[in-house]
């Protein structure tokens, strides 16, 4: 927590909200809805990031068997539990809090269903990866919710999934450099956190409403995407008489070109031909794509 008052930025270059976005509920998969912000017409990518649904799914609505190839898939479970398989023989529940970092790299084909009652609440993150990094071998790291660090100052906690915050550091590894922070800001309480200043971030609204950037700005509320511009940091208020609950996530652009294709998405539309080739006759990536099925 900053020593200064509590309506300066701390920062003497804040970062501000450049950009608002609305996520509104859309179709997806098979019967499921999501709330689309990243990857939407008027949000199309910000290097590295490529998607961010918000998605609620009940049985027996999910998303049945589907490839991936050349970034990552990060899942946050925010109530309720996920069920995922692939075809390289890994299998696994996450449970209310728990995250799956996916790396698809050279090829996955996975599904990931709700494992219970009701309605399975999460966000899920596609991080690009780098030319160098997009053919890699898949792999998975899976962080359980008592697993991730927290910290917790004059009412407000944050868990923190990549990166750092309140000199807390997170574990895991990011191919590709990148901050994901959980915060919930109780009532009339204000927090800066420090991004690396050649960064790209933005802030997703999970419950509750705050106020980013400058203590004069306007009041945001839940599910919106604010892009945030060049700067030190982020500054943020909750002013509201309820908790306030957002993530910040952050990364180092790529700089390289994106050619996206549903679910492939490499740096060529020669590259995105060869990975349809590969697709469909099962070879370099996709071999077990030839007899595999989950068993959903």
């Amino acid at each position: 927590m900053s020593e200064s008052n509590q309506y300066d930025s701390c920062f003497d270059r804040p970062r501000l909200v450049i950009k608002k976005v609305l996520a509104k509920p859309q179709s997806e998969g098979n019967g499921a809805v999501v709330r689309r912000s990243i990857g939407r017409h008027e949000l199309r990518n910000l290097d590295p990031f490529l998607m961010l649904d918000e998605f609620s799914v009940s049985a027996p609505a999910g998303f049945p068997d589907h490839p991936h190839r050349g970034f990552e898939t990060v899942t946050y479970m925010v109530e309720g539990a996920f069920t995922h398989q692939d075809f390289a023989g890994h299998k696994g529940t996450i449970n209310t809090g728990d995250v799956q970092w996916m790396t698809a790299g050279r090829g996955i084909i996975h599904s990931e269903m709700p494992a219970g009652e009701g309605s399975q609440k999460g966000l899920q993150l596609w991080i690009n990866l780098s030319s160098k990094d997009k053919m890699i071998e898949p792999r998975y790291q899976e962080l359980l919710d008592e697993d991730i660090p927290r910290a917790e100052n004059n009412g407000v906690q944050v868990k923190i999934i990549a990166g750092e915050a309140m000199g807390v550091q997170s574990p895991v590894y990011t191919r590709t450099p990148t901050m994901y922070l959980d915060f919930t800001l109780q009532s009339t309480t204000y927090y800066h956190q420090a991004i690396p200043e050649s960064w790209n971030s933005f802030v997703y609204i999970v419950e509750g409403e705050g106020v980013f950037g400058i203590p004069n700005s306007g009041t945001v509320s839940a599910h919106h995407c604010l892009v945030l511009g060049p700067g030190e940091g982020l500054s943020v208020w909750n002013k509201s008489s309820k908790p306030l609950r957002f993530v910040l996530l952050g990364g180092q652009p790529l700089n390289e070109p994106v050619v996206q294709h549903g679910p492939f998405v490499m740096n060529s539309q020669d590259e995105i031909d060869q990975t349809f080739e590969d697709y469909q006759y099962c070879k370099n990536g996709f071999e077990n794509a030839r007899y595999w099925r989950s068993g959903h």
